[in-house]
């Protein structure tokens, strides 16, 4: 497929963690600096995490030290660790290249962080 395909998502109590997985199929994933974008309703995207196509990563501030993206090329997957979630961390999250490609964004996966 063209699109990417995340999973992962779910309920989780504050605190809590969860780790996302995005599949890229026949995007070629080591061409391009990746990201995790969330988007809450009402509001736009926002790019979360990135990791370069030639190594290192960055995190939006809200996120640091609590997020951990990673890749792995030869699988075409893209991976976010979320640790210590907060109920602002509630939004869909989506993988994408970076800058964000609108015909290859994919249906997204729900994190809902709440007791």
């Amino acid at each position: 497929q063209t699109q990417f395909v995340e999973s992962g998502g779910g309920l989780v109590q504050p605190g809590g963690s969860l780790k996302l997985a995005c599949a890229s199929g026949r995007i070629v994933m080591r061409s391009y600096d990746m990201g995790w974008y969330r988007r809450a309703p009402g509001n736009d995207y926002e790019l979360v995490a990135t990791s370069l196509r030639g190594g290192g990563t960055d995190y939006v501030e809200s996120v640091k030290n609590r997020f951990t993206i990673s890749r792995d090329n030869a699988k075409r997957t893209l991976w976010l660790e979320m640790n210590s979630l907060k109920p602002e961390d509630t939004a869909t999250y989506y993988c994408n290249t970076v800058p964000f490609m609108t015909a290859w964004r994919g249906q997204g996966t729900q994190v809902t962080v709440s007791s």
